[in-house]
């Protein structure tokens, strides 16, 4: 059986799906879904978050923070984990410097 997937997942986002002995949580399939669907909304969100920095909201950390509030909504559709990697994934497109979120300790 040949596996003809061609995208490349990073390993920060295998990292959301790896438990402490380094193994996958999900299946490969889930994990590949999963990934497809938090790098499009990163992506998705890139635009929005430009609007609020030019228009409302003057904070780069502020915007990602209330970003990452929304995508915590039950309704969201992601977990907790998959909200904080598109938060960091969304810094990471715009340039921005990602402010510790809740699992991580302040700098």
């Amino acid at each position: 059986m040949s596996d003809d997937y061609q995208i490349d997942i990073p390993p920060s986002f295998f990292a959301v799906f790896t438990d402490a002995r380094q193994r996958l949580s999900e299946p490969i399939a889930v994990v590949r879904q999963r990934y497809e669907v938090c790098e499009d909304l990163a992506n998705h969100l890139v635009q929005h978050a430009q609007i609020l920095h030019h228009v409302e909201v003057p904070s780069e950390d502020e915007i990602l923070r209330r970003i990452l509030a929304g995508l915590a909504s039950p309704d969201a559709g992601v977990s907790a984990a998959e909200a904080q990697w598109i938060v960091r994934r969304l810094a990471e497109l715009l340039g921005w410097a990602c402010p510790p979120l809740d699992d991580e300790p302040a700098a």
